[in-house]
């Protein structure tokens, strides 16, 4: 049944040996040679793994997999390549537990940015590169995963994301390497600006994959100790704006596909951006600077979660709420996505617009489009929300027995399940994640990959497994029962 999962596993897991081979070579230039046998490890496990997985399983490439596949596809990736991507963490020199490096992976492979590391200075170079590029790997994959779920779907991708116009289900893999290009020349762009600006060239390679990715991992303690000037500070805002928006917008841009049709929701994304902005530099631009709230606002939009050393005690619930907002649909940003908020909010005023004047005729349609919004997709978009705060509740009770007061278990939960790196952005207290149980370690990798699939999508699949083990069960059970029974009469 899932020899078809296991091939295309086997395809992204070459991706990982790609990056170990270019750890390799990092550990040549920067001199590591004591740390070099960690990526021939992992070089060694992933290559084979793909290898055996493509192999033994080429001939299903072209078979069509169904929903369950697709799903179960996603799923596994999010816990198996963490697993490969720890093996440099555990065979390292700074001995790391075994749950450690898979935390560490895990956060890094879903764009969190949780670490387990006190002292980043501490880590060796090629280590560094080697966490930031676990995060665009994610990323990568994150985008693909989109792809595969939308397209498994009985709702075309045009019809749940307008802006993907001209997208064929027939040619998925052709998008895939649409995509990959994409993404690279996005991050060879925020590379080139990021340098532009003054910052190191191994810093800026480092952060070019972070931000791309919309993860937390940076290569030192602070991101002030990088970011020095206004300058930079403004240039890396800009740079936030590649993972909020859709990864097709540039695309589209330098295509010659200008129509509003195709921008749409990054349009109602720019006209939110700009109120919010507005209205908090009307309000605080004496008390923190426009520079400071622009790249605040700009790295919790994006779910990226980066600070500098600004407080922002006043507005720290604000910027909690811009996490939980997202970006775009098809971006590399985590949240619940702006589209299903307006969606949401759109659907309700009309209902209750119709329980004030029943008679009138309300459009079901959005705003500067023809799209008409399906019932199909209310209930979708109702349902991501409910689970949303269901998971909520989850992982703040389970973080409490942490001895965790409940404002930080609360906040923390928020930054764990939309894939939210913890800085003071968001007036959390100090939080060292390789101190706390292990219980809790495995609740927020739990939920850190929850926040990329969504809560919905692992009960989607634990019930179709639990169905069919539960029906698998009562055929044994029969048959041991007539077994029985014909052995009595004999």
């Amino acid at each position: 049944m899932f020899r078809s999962t296991l091939l295309y596993l086997g395809i992204f897991t070459l991706f990982v040996s790609i990056f170990s081979l270019l750890n390799i070579l990092f550990c040549y230039y920067f001199d590591s040679s004591l740390n070099i046998k960690v990526y021939f490890g992992c070089l060694l496990v992933s290559s084979l793994l793909g290898a055996i997985f493509i192999f033994f399983n080429k001939k299903y490439l072209n078979e069509k997999i169904n929903f369950f596949e697709k799903l179960s596809l996603v799923i596994i990736g999010f816990f198996y390549f963490p697993l490969l991507i720890s093996i440099p963490y555990y065979l390292s020199i700074y001995d790391i537990s075994f749950i450690n490096s898979y935390f560490e992976a895990i956060s890094g492979f879903t764009s969190t940015g949780f670490t387990i590391f006190k002292n980043t200075k501490d880590i060796d170079e090629p280590l560094l590169i080697w966490r930031s590029s676990s995060q665009w790997l994610g990323g990568l994959y994150f985008l693909y995963s989109l792809f595969l779920l939308t397209g498994s779907s009985k709702i075309k991708i045009k019809n749940i994301y307008p802006n993907y116009e001209g997208v064929n289900l027939s040619e998925i893999r052709n998008q895939y390497t649409k995509v990959l290009i994409i993404y690279f020349l996005l991050t060879v762009l925020v590379f080139v600006l990021l340098t532009y600006s003054g910052i190191r060239l191994f810093e800026g390679f480092n952060l070019s994959m972070t931000i791309t990715s919309a993860g937390g991992f940076i290569p030192t303690n602070f991101l002030s100790d990088i970011i020095r000037s206004e300058n930079q500070k403004l240039i890396f805002s800009f740079c936030m704006l590649i993972p909020f928006f859709n990864l097709y917008l540039i695309y589209n841009m330098f295509s010659g596909n200008r129509s509003l049709i195709n921008i749409q929701e990054d349009l109602y994304l720019l006209i939110l951006l700009l109120f919010i902005l507005i209205i908090v530099y009307i309000f605080f631009n004496n008390i923190y600077g426009f520079s400071s709230i622009l790249f605040a606002v700009l790295s919790s939009l994006s779910n990226i979660g980066l600070g500098l050393n600004t407080q922002f005690s006043n507005l720290s619930i604000l910027f909690l709420i811009l996490v939980i907002i997202g970006g775009s649909s098809f971006s590399t940003s985590s949240g619940l996505k702006f589209i299903k908020l307006y969606t949401l909010s759109k659907f309700s005023l009309k209902e209750i617009y119709l329980i004030v004047k029943p008679l009138n005729v309300s459009s079901n349609t959005l705003f500067l489009s023809k799209y008409k919004i399906k019932d199909e997709e209310i209930n979708n978009y109702f349902l991501a929300i409910v689970f949303f705060i269901f998971s909520l509740f989850i992982l703040s009770g389970i973080l409490s027995f942490e001895q965790i007061n409940f404002k930080d278990s609360l906040t923390l939960s928020i930054l764990t399940i939309t894939n939210t790196v913890n800085s003071n952005n968001y007036n959390l207290n100090e939080f060292y994640f390789s101190g706390i149980n292990t219980t809790s370690k495995i609740s927020l990798m739990l939920f850190m990959i929850i926040g990329r699939v969504e809560l919905l999508s692992f009960l989607i699949l634990i019930k179709k497994f639990f169905c069919s083990f539960f029906l698998i069960y009562l055929r044994i059970m029969y048959n041991i029962l007539v077994l029985i029974i014909s052995i009595s009469h004999f």
